[in-house]
């Protein structure tokens, strides 16, 4: 069903069941549904967000200054990036990691044409560190990035299946989207992705869909066609 994906997975997500730090058992996870996907033809690029470690605008709540707050979330998710690129690696697939900001020696610059080379070579690209700016969050790096790499859908992957009117796992009424527009998602602020995400998405018709990455199987699934998770879409 896709060529191309960008895959967007958050920090708090690689933290396991406590959402800090990086899990082992939840990293391995992550990089044998990614490097299986890679082995059936996908072409995958991941961005990862830093929250497991620290997430800038909660810094900023806490005295924090949200600039320098900012770019140590950015770092987080190098930190991320380069664990999960690891992982990948010793799936038997390879992956590079690229940063929005020079880094060299610790990863790659992120430049659009070298990402997509190493992707049709069969690697996996990992673009860490943001769009590189201050106030803008790791959904807004994702949707940039998938627009830039020409992916055929941003793939959201959470700790729940889909996209509900009201938090799932607070609320036991919750109803879930099979499917809804970007214009319904940003008016009822829904808050699976940011607004600006949102917005990047629809401006360039690149559809997003947020699925339960926990599962076993379930990426695999996807990109084969199956019904899973919410459809985002104009």
């Amino acid at each position: 069903m896709y060529k191309r994906v960008l895959l967007k997975l958050s920090g708090e997500s690689l933290g396991g069941p406590s959402g800090k730090g990086i899990d082992e058992n939840r990293l391995n996870a992550y990089a044998k549904e990614v490097a299986d996907a890679v082995k059936e033809g996908l072409q995958v690029a991941i961005v990862i967000g830093g929250g497991n470690i620290f997430r800038g605008l909660q810094g900023a709540g806490k005295g924090f200054d949200r600039v320098n707050g900012d770019k140590m979330g950015m770092l987080a998710t190098v930190i991320n990036s380069l664990g999960l690129a690891m992982g990948i690696r010793s799936q038997g697939i390879e992956a590079e990691v690229f940063t929005a900001t020079p880094m060299e020696p610790v990863a790659r610059y992120y430049v659009r044409e070298h990402a997509v080379q190493v992707m049709e070579k069969g690697g996996v690209a990992l673009i860490a560190g943001g769009t590189g700016n201050p106030f803008f969050t790791t959904d807004s790096g994702a949707a940039l990035r998938a627009l830039e790499i020409g992916a055929d859908a941003l793939l959201k992957g959470t700790r729940v299946d889909g996209v509900y009117n009201a938090d799932p796992e607070k609320c036991p009424d919750a109803v879930k989207y099979e499917e809804l527009s970007f214009a319904k998602a940003i008016s009822d602020r829904l808050k699976v992705m940011d607004s600006t995400a949102f917005a990047l998405c629809e401006q360039g018709n690149m559809p997003i869909i947020v699925f339960d990455m926990n599962k076993e199987g379930n990426l695999s699934k996807l990109i084969k066609g199956e019904k899973i998770g919410t459809l985002v879409h104009l």
